[in-house]
């Protein structure tokens, strides 16, 4: 029988430069989604998941993101000496557990597939998740499972590795990972191929890597010989792709939306969906975007 998935590897090492200047002293994934950071959204994605352990690959200038998941005495100690017993209390709720946390640097930007690498040594020998933190993803229903869920229960149901994926337009395929679709069984299906940013008109699918994976720790040999791929770096897709010569590979569409948080557009609209699905704010918030949408345009 396969192990469970305890660990998630979160490769936070990226400079963000799509978010200049607001990035230049703010880690890209301390950019807040409503009243959380973009990177709690996920790690709390990853829990309902089941994970046990989170490890953050991180870079220089990102020291505040271990700071955001341990004590702030003295903000807690103002808390309490003022009466703010609630806001205390989510402090506390969103504190890990001691030891539940990793943290290990990618001293260079050689790639996703170098990003995971450097997590070898803590994931260890058992399959683990990745957790791209710009990817936001929200279930159809209230009260669904969201996409890191869907791919465990995939895992524990075929085994193997996993990859969320997710439809796009045909036309924007050559902008990710695409993956070729074979035999489907219940909401998964067979992947029999994986190409990284195919030239546009080439795809073999429109079905792209959606940024949530359950993968072998086989993949780590891969992925230690260091081969460069598009864009010079060291790709992920790559090494999966040499992976699936030996191991299987399934597809979860996701049954959700996701936003893609590395882009402007993505970032807004992960702020509207989350907004509108907080009952604390939601009827007081879908009454100021009626107002936006009707006010007169100049």
């Amino acid at each position: 029988m396969s192990k469970r998935v305890r660990k998630a590897v979160f490769p936070v090492a990226g400079l963000g430069t799509r978010f200049l200047p607001a990035t230049k002293s703010v880690p890209k994934e301390m950019l807040t989604v409503v009243d959380r950071p973009i990177l709690q959204h996920v790690v709390e994605e990853a829990y309902e998941a089941g994970i046990e352990h989170c490890i953050f690959v991180t870079g220089r200038n990102k020291a505040v993101i271990e700071d955001y998941f341990d004590m702030a005495y003295e903000l807690e100690d103002i808390l309490l000496k003022r009466g703010k017993t609630k806001e205390w209390q989510a402090l506390k709720a969103d504190l890990p557990k001691p030891g539940a946390m990793s943290f290990t640097r990618q001293q260079a930007p050689l790639g996703l597939g170098h990003a995971v690498w450097c997590a070898r040594d803590i994931v260890g020998d058992e399959p683990f998740a990745v957790v791209l933190p710009d990817m936001l993803t929200m279930p159809r229903k209230t009260g669904g499972k969201r996409c890191l869920a869907q791919c465990v229960e995939a895992f524990e149901t075929h085994g193997g590795n996993v990859i969320a994926v997710e439809e796009v337009k045909p036309e924007e395929t050559h902008k990710y990972g695409v993956v070729s679709v074979g035999d489907k069984s219940d909401s998964t299906f067979e992947i029999t191929g994986m190409v990284e940013k195919p030239p546009q008109g080439t795809a073999q699918s429109n079905f792209i890597i959606s940024g949530r994976y359950i993968l072998s720790p086989e993949i780590f040999s891969i992925l230690e010989r260091g081969e460069k791929g598009s864009g010079g770096e060291i790709q992920l897709t790559d090494g999966m792709k040499t992976l699936a010569h030996d191991q299987k590979f399934r597809g979860v569409n996701f049954d959700g939306q996701t936003y893609d948080c590395g882009s402007s557009l993505g970032f807004l609209g992960a702020n509207v969906a989350f907004a509108l699905a907080s009952p604390d704010i939601a009827p007081e918030f879908r009454a100021l975007v009626k107002s936006l949408l009707n006010a007169p345009q100049d």
